[in-house]
């Protein structure tokens, strides 16, 4: 009995040592580059690096990256450049389906050249280049099935288009205009934009053109109203789908809203912003008011080594006399932040919302939300809470205030709550999406909130209409509620843009527009300085719901099931923007997503 007892242990311990072995040497695929070269995270830091893209053993296919020449193969398999392309484009979509964001192991071949290491990909002991050879999706070891025909012909029957970002023309997809372009992605017809042009050189019949944009199979999406006013409340929105390129001009409905009202100030200007980073037309307006002797004010986020994501933050605070930031919170706070971006005006108007002082935020080229309150009681309320943080009461140092958080301004009911002393997710938020009856619909930056992923999986199921759109930066964190909330059929896409879906925001109803700047995450809720309104309010709730479906709509359906790279050429515009899209140190045609490898 003993030496069974030995064996039986010392078994147990060899199959747990095998399995954790196992479990570790498998590694998560970061990026599809095309189907035969995949980015790796081999050292488990889920970022990218330099030598992580592995060229698959054995395996040709078509592709629809227009980067990569599809000549050769096209010639030794007797087909078209359109054909090609069109092949190639169900090809990408099979590849993302199989490893965008999976667990996969790894056979080194040992060849290796200056762009990659080659290796067999097995996805849950399955080799990955046998399986698209299978399917009809690839050429292993120069060989295809029967498969690969019947693709072939499905392929011919796409109505795909060329698109050019930069030009807003889209090309057939032979179109020796449309192949050397740059900024280009190949889209279904029926998802050009409506304003895109068609290339004189390839479309050379005007009238059968014309036709075909008036289609009933083109998807017409006019721009959405982008604000909106009841009077004491101007609610504002900002298209990233149209502003692929961020500036410091101050043209932006945004911004210049923000700069008539520091414009008119006349006593005070109380703000409270995660960083600063110059847009001169702001800056110098701040600077009048400071001249003409209006009070300025300032608490900002800061790390013990200073504030260098916003580096024109001290140019900012030169015009202040009194300021602080929570640099001097806790030590087990360290990594908490002061995340709000709102300003208070003559004690009268509230700015604020979710867009952060930056070109980024100001130029309209992230998506985000402005919502200007004239009301003397609101404004007192976000006082209180500036007051505390310019005390040096910062995160889980500041209480709850005692006043009223809920006011009627002329049409509207809104309720005022700030982060961490009000638990407002838990609190508030929930119980609003627990009653639901007919459609939450959630334009977000992320969603990581393990309790609010449950009532939304919970809602979904008693039949409410729960769809969400989320950026690309974060969805395939490991913290992301992403591929749960997927896995209970719940329409998420996340989008396709260069700038950032910066929005922290729900609908529901047709009633309740829930905003601010706190992110739907445990850290914005518990941990971090954060505002957030509750606004009921028909008409504003019927406005950002049609610009929520506005924006579903401008974003390919693909992405209900895929994920994008935030920098890669399927991310509108992000390799030409110069800005590094996906935080990774590099910026367009230095990161891995904006340069072809060749296969």
């Amino acid at each position: 009995m003993r030496k069974f007892t030995i064996f039986f242990i010392i078994s147990t311990l060899i199959l747990f040592i095998t399995f954790e072995i196992y479990r570790r040497s498998e590694k998560t695929v970061l990026k599809v580059i095309n189907p035969n070269v995949v980015q790796i995270d081999l050292n488990n830091n889920k970022i990218a690096d330099d030598n992580e893209t592995i060229c698959v053993a054995n395996l040709e296919t078509f592709t629809s990256n227009l980067l990569i020449s599809q000549e050769t193969l096209a010639k030794q398999y007797n087909i078209s450049i359109k054909d090609a392309i069109s092949l190639g484009f169900l090809t990408d979509n099979y590849a993302e389906t199989l490893l965008s964001d999976k667990k996969i192991r790894l056979k080194y071949t040992g060849k290796i050249t200056p762009e990659c290491h080659y290796a067999d990909i097995y996805i849950n002991n399955e080799n990955y280049a046998e399986k698209m050879y299978s399917y009809g999706f690839g050429i292993y070891n120069g060989k295809t099935t029967n498969a690969f025909k019947k693709n072939l012909e499905r392929a011919r029957k796409l109505k795909l288009a060329i698109l050019n970002h930069r030009s807003n023309k889209y090309h057939e997809l032979d179109c020796k205009y449309g192949l050397i372009a740059h900024d280009t992605v190949v889209v279904y017809v029926n998802e050009l934009p409506k304003n895109a042009l068609p290339c004189k050189f390839c479309h050379i019949k005007p009238a059968k053109e014309k036709h075909l944009r008036n289609s009933t199979t083109i998807k017409n999406i006019p721009p959405a109203p982008a604000q909106i006013s009841n009077g004491s409340i101007k609610f504002l929105l900002t298209d990233f789908t149209t502003k692929l390129k961020p500036d410091r001009n101050c043209t932006s409905d945004v911004c210049r809203t923000i700069l008539q009202e520091i414009n008119k100030a006349a006593a005070s200007i109380d703000i409270a912003i995660y960083g600063w980073e110059k847009v001169p037309a702001l800056e110098q307006a701040f600077k009048n008011a400071a001249a003409r002797g209006v009070n300025i004010r300032i608490v900002y986020d800061e790390t013990t080594k200073g504030n260098s994501y916003y580096p024109d933050t001290p140019n900012l605070l030169a015009l202040s006399k009194v300021h602080n930031s929570d640099k001097s919170s806790a030590a087990s706070e360290i990594n908490y932040i002061m995340h709000n971006k709102f300003l208070i005006i003559d004690n009268q108007t509230v700015i604020t919302g979710s867009m952060n002082y930056s070109p980024t935020g100001l130029s309209g080229f992230n998506a985000n939300n402005l919502i200007l309150i004239n009301s003397k009681d609101i404004a007192k309320l976000y006082e209180e809470e500036f007051s505390q943080m310019l005390e040096g009461k910062f995160h889980t140092a500041k209480i709850p205030s005692g006043n009223p958080r809920t006011f009627i301004i002329g049409n509207s009911k809104v309720s005022v709550y700030f982060s961490p002393q009000d638990k407002v997710i838990t609190n508030n938020i929930i119980p609003i999406v627990n009653n639901a009856k007919n459609y939450i619909y959630i334009p977000a930056f992320l969603i990581t909130h393990e309790g609010l992923t449950t009532a939304l999986i919970k809602a979904k199921a008693r039949g409410v209409d729960v769809k969400i759109i989320l950026d690309a930066t974060n969805v395939s964190s490991y913290r992301s509620a992403s591929k749960n909330l997927r896995a209970a059929n719940i329409p998420l896409k996340v989008e396709n843009y260069a700038g950032k879906l910066h929005s922290k925001s729900m609908i529901i109803d047709d009633k309740f527009i829930i905003t601010g700047s706190m992110n739907f995450s445990n850290s914005g809720e518990k941990r971090n300085d954060e505002n957030i309104l509750v606004i009921e309010d028909t008409r504003l709730a019927i406005f950002y719901r049609n610009f929520f479906n506005y924006l579903w709509k401008k974003i390919p359906d693909k992405y209900l099931k895929q994920n994008v790279r935030a920098e890669s050429w399927n991310s509108i515009g992000s390799c030409i923007d110069g800005i590094d899209n996906n935080f990774d140190g590099k910026i367009d045609s230095e990161d891995a997503g904006c340069f072809p490898v060749k296969q």
